[in-house]
């Protein structure tokens, strides 16, 4: 089954370099879409849903599945 896997980060986030550490890991290709802007990071925020106010974010078939924690649980609901 291939994947396609999206991840918007930023920079200075520990977290969206645990993801794309995971990613690797795992020789998942992906898609990383940075966003530095604050405003263009609020904007997406609002477009993911209220709950959403972290990054990084991951989309699996453009599904999200949040971050580091939501990974993980992708990672097992599909046995990678």
């Amino acid at each position: 089954m291939e994947l396609k896997i999206v991840v918007y980060s930023k920079s200075a986030c520990p977290q969206c370099d645990s993801v794309k550490m995971l990613l690797k890991a795992r020789n998942l290709g992906f898609e990383e879409i940075r966003i530095e802007d604050e405003e263009q990071r609020m904007a997406f925020y609002a477009k993911c849903g209220p709950s959403v106010r972290s990054m990084p974010q991951v989309f699996i078939n453009d599904q999200r599945v949040g971050g580091v924690a939501g990974l993980q649980a992708a990672f097992a609901q599909l046995k990678l």
